[in-house]
């Protein structure tokens, strides 16, 4: 079984069911089953060496996008998204890690392409070839075979590429239906750009499950308004951040829509008014990683009654803190958070693989209360040692997010020759380093204050909308402070 399998019984059940919609074409199920097959037949009909097992796609957010991924995955291959804004060099450090046999991308992004020795095949051209490929029923693939690789930085910004496994997102694809209850009835948003696994996700699982993908080319605030305002939309894939930029445009409608949202640093104060301002919308907000998948979920519910929590173990996820010994930590007690699931990835391109006992862990630190639900502190090897007492950039980042003069902040240690590390502020707001350290004072002990200020017009932000700390440690350093 693959995470495509499901398409042609879609197709034989609701051939005139529409599988993917953008702003300028739509597929329904009938032609999309049918297209998947020609694009995974074609891949494997090539000649070697170019019949390719990692396939790397340099295209923006469209219908081609998805046509590619599902394609490899269906053929066997692994599909490895390149990203549009990464510059010639990037794109070329990113093939070599992936050790991809061909990229295939447009005459528009082919100058990124120059000086990588990846074969390149033009969109137009494969897209021929395609539509004159057998649509025939293709072998059966391995579900442990790695259809996806992605990258992530980590905290040191070099990247490692990672990959995962059929089986990973199928058992994922039971979450998103049994936790987050989204079925093929559902019409579902996708603003994003598939770049982040994120978004990649809600697009690929909304088709295993029947339902319709309506697919932006990029996000835009303006746009995703109109989409809302204009199609039965019922659920939102989104981030914090997006989320904001949402509201600031009163983007959502009087009726009722279920927003999924990654990250566990979405902040409450942004959630109460969300919820205050639209009762009808159904908020749900996750804590997961690239290595792990889904962790913890909140549900509506669980954000009233719990809104400083990650949320509550995912219904096929195990989860243990534990202390510097490796013992297992009592309720209330921080520690590093432990992760058994049948969701985590596959391992690092040469590099290490999960554990062989299932448990896992990306270094996250947290405690779980008496009910279950997880607290998250922040990662340790984020983590400011200032005189040898423990500051966790994260948790300072959400009081600074609290304040409604803040859009958005990054806290980050620098070497001091005195404290060894000193936590550093980096805003983005109406607002001044006064009243922030004031704000500050209310809700944090006095040593994870940040020392030093600096305001800046905006941040640096990863595919996914999340800070990227790594460049904006490398900023201080060349100068800022």
């Amino acid at each position: 079984m693959t995470i495509t399998h499901t398409y042609s019984s879609i197709a034989e059940k609701s051939p005139g069911r529409v599988a993917i919609q953008t702003e300028s074409e739509q597929i329904t199920y009938r032609d999309w089953a049918q297209l998947v097959s020609q694009t995974a037949n074609w891949l494997r009909s090539r000649p070697q060496p170019s019949m390719s097992n990692r396939v790397a796609i340099l295209l923006p957010n469209s219908l081609a996008f998805l046509q590619l991924f599902a394609g490899a995955a269906a053929a066997g291959c692994t599909a490895v998204p390149i990203d549009t804004r990464w510059s010639a060099a990037e794109c070329k450090e990113r093939l070599s890690i992936s050790d991809a046999d061909l990229v295939i991308t447009s005459a528009f992004f082919k100058n990124k392409l120059t000086d990588s020795k990846t074969h390149v095949v033009l969109l137009d051209h494969c897209m021929a070839d395609i539509s004159e490929a057998s649509a025939a029923l293709l072998p059966t693939i391995n579900p442990e075979h790695p259809f996806y690789m992605g990258f992530t930085s980590g905290s040191t910004g070099k990247p490692k590429a990672f990959t995962r496994s059929h089986r990973s997102w199928m058992e994922s694809f039971t979450c998103t239906e049994t936790d987050f209850s989204i079925s093929s009835d559902d019409k579902v948003l996708i603003p994003g750009t598939l770049m982040s696994s994120h978004f990649l996700y809600g697009a690929v699982s909304t088709l295993f499950l029947g339902g319709t993908v309506c697919l932006l080319k990029k996000f835009s605030p303006v746009q995703t308004k109109e989409w809302l305002s204009r199609e039965s939309i019922s659920v939102l894939y989104t981030v914090p951040t997006m989320t904001d930029a949402l509201t600031r445009v009163t983007a959502f409608p009087n009726s009722p829509i279920k927003i999924i949202s990654s990250g566990a640093d979405w902040p409450e104060e942004s959630k109460k008014k969300l919820a205050a301002t639209w009762p009808h919308l159904k908020l749900y907000d996750f804590y997961g990683t690239s290595e792990l998948s889904f962790v913890t979920y909140s549900t509506p519910e669980d954000s009233k009654r719990k809104p400083h929590s990650a949320g509550r173990p995912f219904h096929n996820v195990q989860i243990e803190i534990r202390n510097a010994a490796g013992e297992r930590c009592q309720p209330g007690e921080i520690g590093k958070i432990f992760v058994k699931s049948p969701m985590r990835f596959s391992g690092y391109v040469n590099g290490s693989a999960p554990h062989e006992s299932g448990w896992m862990t990306v270094d996250d630190m947290g405690c779980i209360d008496e009910d279950g639900f997880l607290y998250i502190s922040g990662r340790e090897n984020g983590m400011i040692v200032y005189g040898g007492l423990n500051i966790f950039p994260e948790e300072v980042e959400r009081v600074l997010l609290s304040c409604a003069e803040v859009e958005n902040a990054a806290v980050v240690g620098i070497p001091d020759e005195y404290w060894g590390e000193i936590a550093v502020a980096v805003v983005h707001g109406n607002t001044d380093a006064r009243k922030l350290k004031a704000w500050c004072k209310q809700k944090l002990a006095a040593y994870k204050i940040p020392k030093k200020w600096v305001f800046t017009d905006s941040l640096p932000e990863t595919s996914s909308g999340k800070i990227a700390r790594s460049s904006v440690r490398k900023w201080l350093e060349e100068g800022a402070v």
